[in-house]
């Protein structure tokens, strides 16, 4: 019986950011923008980092991670949401489902991780800058930046496993834009209770112990920078650390707030708009981040934009 009621669901029917007609060449456009938007500001900070010797530090490893990560969790979502401005039948097959479902949560829960990665490396850089190159050789950092995908991989995979094993034999109408998990549970017709319990110790893995771990590597940090006596001192070390510290606040701000919260306070329209945010707007302000707030970024770009100049 559960096999049936499994299956009987082939499809689901995405309601999106809104149902007015008049509404949705505009957000066509807006999201076109956004996204390209998205794609130039990620890959050219990749490209910089491949291309400029002088970006090739853990730090600058770890960042060109990061803008892959968004590139991809941005990509399993956007495209599909042009697609569907346009079209009069939003509809998601079961499986494009889950594969969206599972893809948008293991490169975004990689993300986390790699955050929490860039916390320990601008610890360990401002803690022992004379040991730094010792500590985070080349090893250390590639075994680190796979431990963040092997990690998303392993906690997205029972996530998704643990999700799509509920019947949903109601509707197959979710008011999201794309198939997340306070979405899909509203659609559920069985207990979801085991479901909420995953996704709660896999919360604490995913989103509270990394918050918990930068928190710990910024007070030592500050503890660090504060014991610095020349202000121009201090001021470089609180400069190398502050574009992470606004990207981290500004994603896991968003995410906890939609995650770590009673199943009773959860609202369409309010999930719509955090998911909005952390989907399209942060990985914009990312590389408007790095690239404004630092100089070797901005140097990087200066010579790549002599080079094209004089060819």
């Amino acid at each position: 019986m559960e096999s049936s009621n499994l299956t009987s669901v082939t499809e689901f029917i995405l309601l999106g950011l809104s149902s007015r007609p008049e509404l949705q060449m505009y957000l066509f456009l807006l999201f076109l923008m956004v996204y390209l938007m998205i794609l130039v500001g990620n890959l050219l900070i990749v490209l910089l980092i491949l291309m400029d010797t002088c970006l090739h530090t853990p730090m600058y490893f770890f960042l060109a991670n990061l803008s892959i990560l968004e590139l991809s969790y941005t990509t399993c979502v956007i495209p599909q949401m042009l697609g569907h401005f346009l079209a009069e039948r939003k509809s998601i097959s079961f499986f494009r489902c889950a594969a969206q479902f599972y893809t948008f949560l293991f490169f975004g829960i990689a993300e986390c991780y790699i955050l929490s990665v860039m916390a320990y490396d601008r610890y360990v850089a401002i803690r022992d800058p004379l040991r730094y190159s010792v500590i985070m050789n080349w090893g250390f950092c590639g075994g680190l930046a796979a431990g963040c995908w092997v990690g998303g991989f392993i906690a997205s995979t029972v996530d998704t496993m643990a999700t799509f094993q509920l019947s949903f034999c109601r509707e197959n109408v979710i008011n999201h834009f794309l198939c997340e998990m306070p979405a899909l549970l509203h659609l559920s017709c069985t207990d979801t209770s085991h479901v909420e319990m995953v996704m709660n110790v896999l919360c604490i893995f995913t989103l509270v112990c990394p918050v918990t771990f930068i928190t710990f590597s910024y007070a030592h940090i500050i503890n660090v920078v504060l014991h610095i006596r020349s202000a121009q001192g201090r001021k470089k070390a609180f400069s190398t650390c502050s574009s992470h510290l606004i990207v981290v606040m500004v994603l896991y701000g968003t995410v906890l707030s939609l995650y770590i919260r009673p199943r009773s306070l959860s609202s369409p329209k309010y999930d719509k708009i955090i998911s909005v945010f952390y989907v399209a707007f942060t990985p914009i302000f990312n590389p408007l981040i790095y690239s404004l707030r630092n100089k070797e970024v901005k140097m990087a770009l200066k010579k790549l934009l002599g080079k094209t100049r004089d060819t």
